[in-house]
């Protein structure tokens, strides 16, 4: 076959081809918001986990407590907007709503502890997810994901952020904004990075006076690094290389220093003036 007919055939196919690949290529999720890390943040992405998230999923490994130790939360907040299953314990670690027994029977398995999600995946990964649902009617929840295919986790922030087809096509508009709506993904994956690491922000708050110490410290060493060795270099001037020839010894190169010079006379002197004997 020549070249201008493969051309003719072969063209017409690709661009089929790449029109059919277009038509189902999973939509690439938006850019995280630039959105601090901070303490106020955390506590919103905390008050919507609560309301909406820990109906099915626990973190067991944080501690009610920790919200008032690390975030800054008073006890009758965190009782009212963030302890709404019924059971739960201040001193003990956020339940769910949802027991085994009833995750077991209505879904086949419990939901996932979701304590170090954000260290196991990172919060790139959960931020991704998150935003990365479409409207599957094949599936049992009509959900599916681009990025965890065929994941029985229905898409809870439908309400907020809409309803889209796989080609990002949009079937129901979501109550929010599309900035609104990605920053309140942004603040929930932001409280399961802190529920991941507690410690963080007291670590953090550690750091600086840590560093100085550590700066001080390389500050007395450099100090007394160089008193040190002006004290070596002061004695290295004052002490020239050269032997040390004992007084009265004769010099090692064979020459007459002033000592041998002396001795030498009066030997000489003491030789010659003494008494003889004989007649």
């Amino acid at each position: 076959m020549k070249t201008p007919l493969r051309l003719a055939v072969l063209g017409p196919l690709l661009a089929l081809t790449t029109a059919a690949y277009a038509a189902v290529a999973p939509v690439a999720p938006p850019a995280p918001p630039t959105l601090p890390f901070t303490k106020a943040t955390v506590i919103k992405g905390a008050q919507f986990f609560a309301d909406h998230c820990s109906a099915c999923h626990a973190v067991s490994n944080l501690r009610y407590n920790r919200l008032a130790t690390d975030l800054g939360m008073t006890k009758t907040e965190i009782q009212k907007t963030i302890m709404l299953p019924g059971g739960s314990s201040y001193l003990k670690g956020m339940k769910p709503a949802m027991t085994q027994a009833q995750a077991k029977k209505w879904l086949g398995l419990p939901p996932p502890n979701l304590s170090h999600m954000a260290r196991a995946l990172g919060p790139r990964f959960l931020y991704t997810y998150l935003t990365s649902f479409y409207w599957d009617p094949k599936r049992p929840s009509g959900w599916n994901n681009h990025v965890f295919p065929n994941v029985a986790m229905p898409n809870i922030l439908a309400p907020w952020g809409g309803i889209v087809t796989k080609t990002g096509r949009v079937l129901v508009p979501g109550r929010e904004s599309p900035a609104a709506y990605h920053r309140q993904v942004a603040e929930v994956v932001a409280f399961l990075r802190y529920a991941s690491d507690p410690s963080v922000f007291e670590r953090r708050a550690l750091g600086r006076y840590v560093i100085g110490v550590f700066v001080i410290l390389s500050i007395l060493a450099y100090l007394l690094k160089k008193d040190y060795w002006r004290d070596v270099w002061a004695d290295k001037a004052r002490s020239p290389k050269a032997e040390t020839v004992s007084p009265g010894a004769p010099p090692m190169d064979g020459s007459d220093s002033p000592h041998t010079s002396s001795w030498k006379t009066s030997t000489t002197t003491s030789a010659d003036t003494g008494p003889r004997s004989g007649p």
